[in-house]
């Protein structure tokens, strides 16, 4: 995640020193936030909620699923992790670039790293077979069983995380600006899809597996937000976004590719972000050029 954050703002800071570079031998920048030509780049916190889904697990000696299981996201209450240069990628984090290939239209690509976490003491529905020599406390076969989980004999999440890699086509318009045009409020309208990249952790049968990494799904989302703009550079963005999450393939343990987990469910999001604005195309390219 370090690795991809520094590759973001890499990115950002050769195009920044590139257009005021270029500014100094060209003619006047417009500066639209919202114009074609506008690169953006924002970093933010999230906090997310999630239906209920089923979850189906297949492995050796085992294929059941558990109906109506509930979770959460993990927020960090340490205040203090959002601050530290070693700990502040550790909450759940959104970072996003994108650029208006048009007036108003833009395109972005986004990392969403969210946080999956079943809830202890969930009452679900078993149904399927596990074979005694799995060693779990619901060997046999069932239908419909009511069982509760807990979390030192049986837990599923996704920490570190559930992390969606996305791209967005975006409409943003003014809702304000100063006359002076150095503080704006502005709005956007969304719709992505992308990939999942997951970080399991599974507890079953007496055996936990640690962050066993898999591409595990796809994702499909739209989101709100409203921009409250700074000196045609700077902004604070308020977002919200929901959508649906298909996890195909959540590989859970790590010396067994065939050990797995599906399931599908919906979500919603809210995040706050920080974020700046460089205009990489002038307000014309010659000022003595005719208008045919």
């Amino acid at each position: 995640m370090k690795t991809i954050f520094r590759a973001f703002f890499f990115v950002f800071l050769i195009c920044f020193v590139t257009t005021h570079t270029n500014a100094q031998l060209k003619k006047k920048v417009n500066k639209n936030s919202m114009g074609k030509g506008a690169l953006f780049l924002y970093w933010g916190y999230n906090h997310s909620v999630y239906t209920k889904s089923n979850l189906h697990f297949t492995g050796p000696g085992y294929d059941f699923t558990l109906a109506g299981v509930s979770a959460a996201d993990r927020p960090s209450y340490d205040i203090t992790t959002y601050f530290k240069p070693s700990t502040f990628t550790v909450p759940q984090f959104n970072i996003r670039m994108g650029y208006f290939f048009a007036d108003n239209w833009a395109i972005n690509i986004g990392y969403d790293h969210m946080k999956y976490v079943m809830r202890n003491n969930n009452q679900v529905l078993l149904s399927g077979q596990i074979n005694p020599s799995v060693g779990s406390e619901w060997d046999g076969t069932h239908v419909n069983d009511p069982v509760v989980t807990k979390t030192d004999k049986f837990h599923y999440e996704n920490t570190n995380g559930h992390n969606y890699i996305h791209a967005e086509l975006m409409y943003g318009v003014y809702l304000y600006r100063t006359r002076n045009k150095q503080f704006a409020i502005t709005g956007q309208l969304g719709v992505g899809a992308g990939g999942i990249l997951s970080f399991n952790d599974f507890t079953f049968a007496g055996k936990k597996y640690m962050e066993t990494v898999s591409m595990s799904g796809y994702g499909l989302s739209a989101q709100a937000g409203m921009r409250l703009e700074f000196f045609n550079h700077l902004f604070i963005q308020g977002e919200i976004s929901g959508g649906f999450m298909h996890q195909v393939k959540v590989i859970n343990r790590p010396d067994i590719v065939n050990a797995y987990t599906k399931h599908a469910f919906g979500y919603a999001m809210g995040q706050v972000s920080i974020g700046g604005v460089i205009y990489i195309r002038s307000k014309n390219d010659c000022n003595t050029c005719p208008k045919w």
